[in-house]
């Protein structure tokens, strides 16, 4: 980009907004209380986890926001937000005679904190959209907050800034409405609607930036691209700009807050409105656009240690999101009750656990749902079908950090070692035969993930010693296909974690609810690993096992499958948690798992209602709000920020999350009398402060 851009766009100077301030609240007491009158004791000691850290994750949002840096307070909202979800329907049980729960927001823009909202009864709407305007303001703060003079820094607070935008548009559209009577001014739809276009603009604006670096189009397409985004970003501010100024109230709301934000925002109209008039003639007509325009890529490769990391990161957000996120949603319960990663637990007995939002993973699984045995004989076809692949051992840390060394230099080698690191431990642990199935899968993912981020740089064509991937087939153990290429490496992996769904799914004790609804999820996360296969495959010419017709076989053996495990009976004894008058399988969050792959007869009037037990509710408000979340947060760039993420951007550089680390070196498993499995780990997970 040239100096003349860098001048009139003017990165550096951004706006954020701060957070909403709250006073504190009891919410265990009261909520324990009346889980307990309104169901049993019982079922409130099935919860009382959940209701635990929901009180913690408001506390800590009100007391230690000064001590938690802007990653942390966003991981503590998340948290908060998802308790929240589960324990709305309580809201609606208070009794008229009850003490009521009285929740007290001040607005974000009047410093002085002036004219605090209190919620009257049942607040739990101002609540929930309290919570999603500070996750908007959070993201806003750590996109202002990124070195925007770097490649690395602008991605990310290009990235935060989207993720900001997308909560002020739930905000809008969702959670305002409800609140436009008793809310502060900032939380009404206009609003709402004005963040949202700024934060719109922000980002675009930043992707402009990273646009005009990009070098890989011809001059005329480039120029093309270049006018159609001057536009969009006029547009955007233009929107931003009309809604403040023709509302006096909304005018002086927003002067009384920073009275430079209307000239900011009047000048970049002015900007970018000149601009893309002047660019006008560079938009092609519609008989010389190419089909297909491709996003903004990364910068060009050259000897710059920031733009590798950012290359790695840019790697994990393009390809992860198009191989997975599209079909992430349909998963819910294999985490609840699998996952080594999910802060969210349904144990056997109906129990919701809840680890603290600032206990990094991994956490200890109770895998007492998965059986000993097969419940079928005749289902364990498939296990012939599906074997794991097996690959040679190989040291990816020491050829890898050679490349970089060789093409780069040794410092840009240093500022990427974690990742590094962390790769070639999990691909050792992937080798692993003591692995349970739980664990393999979680081991598979965060493998397949960091192949997402260095995949930019294959073919290593500079390297003297490339590292030479050798996978066997899985259906002929006999021959094996040994190549440089990293497409038969995520094939593999991806083939891997299908047959792991399966294995899971066949290991599942199928006579009780949580059994052969799990092992429907499993299915269902099988098919989606193969949907990425088959467009993985393609870019790699490997075992017979990774061919377009075996994939498309596998996945009709997965669906007859599915129809073939028994519906267990609902009772009590195979249900623990649910009244006999509830079955999951026809009501509530598990439905709307089963739905997509259950036959249509299993379901009719009765899909529409509501889990009549407190831990459905729950799990019904945990599905609304991991949905609402996975559409909003599609940022893993960001997650990278985290302290539960495996590997991390700390200060441009990328290493490895410690704790996971220690975690993957003392694993180990430990087989009770009654034939189940558990995982123990060598360390404890510490509280991040």
């Amino acid at each position: 980009m040239s100096n003349e851009y860098r001048q009139l766009l003017n990165p550096e100077t951004v706006l954020s907004i701060p957070l909403k301030k709250t006073d504190p609240v009891e919410l265990y007491l009261p909520l324990r209380k009346l889980v307990a009158s309104k169901y049993s004791e019982s079922d409130a000691q099935k919860v009382e986890s959940v209701l635990q850290t929901l009180n913690k994750c408001r506390r800590d949002m009100v007391e230690r926001r000064g001590d938690l840096s802007l990653p942390m307070q966003r991981d503590c909202l998340i948290h908060y937000f998802k308790c929240l979800c589960m324990v709305e329907s309580l809201f609606t049980s208070l009794s008229s005679d009850a003490d009521p729960i009285i929740f007290v927001w001040y607005d974000a823009f009047n410093p002085k904190h002036e004219d605090g909202v209190s919620s009257q009864r049942n607040g739990i709407q101002l609540e929930r959209a309290a919570v999603v305007f500070n996750l908007g303001a959070i993201c806003s703060q750590i996109a202002a907050s990124c070195d925007h003079t770097t490649a690395l820094g602008r991605h990310l607070a290009m990235e935060a800034f989207k993720v900001a935008a997308n909560f002020f548009f739930q905000l809008w559209k969702a959670f305002a409405p409800k609140n436009v009577v008793s809310a502060t001014l900032d939380l009404t739809p206009l609003f709402a609607e004005f963040l949202h276009h700024v934060f719109s603009a922000q980002a675009s604006e930043l992707e402009l930036q990273q646009q005009l670096n990009n070098n890989d189009a011809s001059y005329a397409l480039q120029q093309h691209r270049c006018a159609l985004s001057f536009m969009s970003v006029y547009k955007l501010y233009d929107r931003a700009y009309e809604l403040i100024p023709n509302d006096s109230a909304a005018r002086k709301h927003v002067d009384s807050f920073d009275q430079t934000w209307v000239t900011h925002l009047y000048q970049k109209v002015t900007f970018f409105q000149e601009e893309a008039r002047q660019r006008q003639s560079s938009i092609l007509p519609e008989s010389e656009r190419p089909a297909v325009f491709s996003r903004v890529q990364s910068c060009a490769l050259d000897h710059d240690a920031e733009c590798v990391t950012e290359i790695l990161v840019k790697g994990i957000c393009r390809r992860w999101i198009l191989g997975r996120a599209k079909f992430y949603l349909q998963q819910k319960y294999v985490d609840l009750i699998l996952s080594e990663y999910n802060p969210f637990k349904l144990m056997k007995d109906g129990k919701l656990v809840a680890y603290p939002w600032d206990m990094p993973p991994p956490y200890p699984t109770d895998s007492a749902i998965l059986s000993s045995s097969l419940s079928s004989s005749s289902l364990s076809d498939i296990l012939a079908f599906l074997p794991l692949k097996k690959t040679e051992p190989l040291n990816l840390y020491e050829s890898l950090r050679s490349y970089f060394v060789l093409k780069y230099s040794e410092s840009v080698a240093k500022r990427v070692e974690g990742l590094l690191q962390m790769l070639h431990k999990l691909r050792n642990q992937m080798l692993r035969e003591d692995l349970s199935l739980p664990l393999r899968g979680d081991c598979l993912i965060h493998y397949f993930k960091c192949l997402c981020m260095i995949e930019p740089f294959f073919p290593m064509n500079a390297s003297p010693n490339p590292p030479i991937f050798v996978w066997y087939s899985a259906i002929n153990p006999q021959r094996n296909s040994s190549q440089h290429n990293i497409h038969l490496e995520k094939a593999s992996v991806l083939f891997n974690l299908a047959a792991v769904c399966t294995h899971i799914a066949l290991s599942c004790d199928h006579t009780t609810i949580q059994g052969h609804c799990l092992a429907v999820d499993a299915l269902n996360d099988a098919l989606n690993w193969f949907s990425v296969l088959r467009l993985e495959s393609k870019k790699a010419c490997g075992t017979a096992d990774l061919s377009e017709k075996y994939t498309r076989t596998g996945n009709n053996e997965i669906v007859s499958l599915k129809f073939k495990f028994p519906r267990p009976q609902c009772d009590v004894s195979s249900s623990p948690g649910y009244p006999v008058s509830f079955d999951p399988l026809i009501s509530g969050p598990l439905a709307k798992i089963l739905v997509q792959s259950t036959a249509p007869q299993y379901f009719g009037a009765k899909m529409k209602t509501c889990p009549s037990d407190v831990t459905g509710q729950f799990l019904l408000g945990y599905c609304k709000a991991h949905t609402l979340l996975q559409g909003v947060c599609e940022a893993p760039c960001l997650d990278l920020l985290s302290e539960v993420s495996p590997v991390k951007i700390k200060d441009g550089n990328l290493v490895a999350n410690a704790t996971l680390e220690a975690a993957l070196e003392n694993m180990s498993l430990q087989e009770t009398s009654d034939g189940y499995i558990y995982i123990t780990w060598g360390v404890t997970a510490p509280t991040t402060n």
